[in-house]
């Protein structure tokens, strides 16, 4: 699912294309005229680029045109660290050498932070999150994409695939150093780590004073209200119509994530999609997409994709183990329940 953030729409995104920051001042730019006008002489500012193969946006709302810059260049500088740790078409990342070497001996505190919070969530969803399904990926990449591995029964390897090698539990980490329990297994932390990033572009705006901006990098975090007094307002894309409204969200000091197996999906039925169930190795297809809104984006990116393959039944046991999260759920029939524990 790709949320479309109004007034300022953002275009589709894929996440199999590698991440690409568009560098310097050019990535920075006024919004139109008639924002202006609101709140002289403050201004949006705009970075664009790109984050994980998602398309990403950031919106500063600022009377100083010089401190807008400076932070821009900081954010660029920290996305570009990110995606030397969580990239996996960066072959030079860490989460690339971890996955090619079975260790990592100097892993930075981020990754090793966040396969941390994925261990506990993996626990907590009883296995409905799991980090090391990226052996499952490769299956069905070979077998749908790059047809080097065309496999008999794709359901049947897919299975073999996951009770061989998929198991959170098999990842240790000690001091800085994080290994594989045996050969072959591998991580992905697409799952989270866009929410991840998110929050700690987030917390450096809020540090640097900034009290009104939008932080899109393909999960969503709010800083404050929108400059006119009202929240934040994200319409949520139709999962069964292309470019199509199904309802929208109201976001202020809040995150916001969404987990939809039609995001990437690897033939055109939608069957075989990017959102495994760990114990299978199939495609979770229970629920047509989960929209997480809470306090943490890092925390919603990663309980949309645990309740969405977990299943609605589990969805409120999950919710309840972090606080100020609820979820709309759509469901096969294109129904939408919404689920916020007290």
């Amino acid at each position: 699912m790709t949320p479309l953030l109004s007034p300022m729409q953002k275009t589709g995104h894929s996440r199999r294309r590698a991440m690409q920051i568009m560098a310097g001042a050019a990535g920075v730019c006024a919004l139109g005229a008639g924002v202006r006008a609101l709140a002289p002489p403050a201004r949006f500012f705009r970075w664009r680029g790109e984050v994980l193969g998602a398309v990403a946006e950031i919106a500063l709302w600022s009377g100083d045109e010089h401190s807008a810059r400076s932070v821009v260049f900081r954010i660029e500088r920290e996305l570009a660290r990110f995606h030397r740790i969580f990239d996996l078409q960066n072959e030079a990342s860490e989460i690339s050498r971890l996955n090619r070497d079975g260790a990592l001996s100097d892993a930075s505190r981020e990754l090793r932070a966040l396969i941390a919070e994925s261990q506990t969530l993996g626990e907590l969803s009883g296995g409905a999150f799991d980090i090391s399904v990226q052996p499952v990926w490769r299956v069905y990449e070979s077998h749908f994409w790059t047809k080097a591995d065309i496999a008999a029964d794709i359901a049947a390897k897919a299975l073999a695939t996951a009770r061989a090698l998929v198991d959170f539990r098999g990842i240790e980490i000690v001091a800085r150093r994080i290994a594989f329990a045996r050969p072959g297994m591998a991580v992905t932390l697409n799952g989270i780590a866009q929410g991840f990033i998110a929050d700690a572009i987030a917390d450096l705006l809020r540090n640097e004073g900034y009290d009104t901006a939008f932080v899109d990098l393909g999960e969503m975090r709010a800083i404050g209200a929108h400059p006119d007094g009202r929240a934040w307002r994200v319409g949520l894309k139709h999962p069964g119509r292309a470019d199509s409204i199904n309802r929208a969200v109201d976001l202020e000091d809040a995150a916001l994530a969404v987990s939809g197996g039609y995001g990437t999906t690897f033939e055109p039925t939608g069957r075989f999609h990017h959102i495994f169930d760990p114990a299978t190795g199939a495609s979770a297809n229970s629920l047509r997409d989960v929209a997480v809104i809470g306090p943490r984006a890092a925390a919603a990116d990663g309980l949309s994709t645990a309740i969405y393959v977990a299943g609605e039944a589990k969805a409120a046991a999950l919710l309840a183990a972090y606080p100020g999260n609820r979820a709309l759920l759509t469901r096969l029939d294109l129904s939408v329940i919404e689920i916020a524990p007290a």
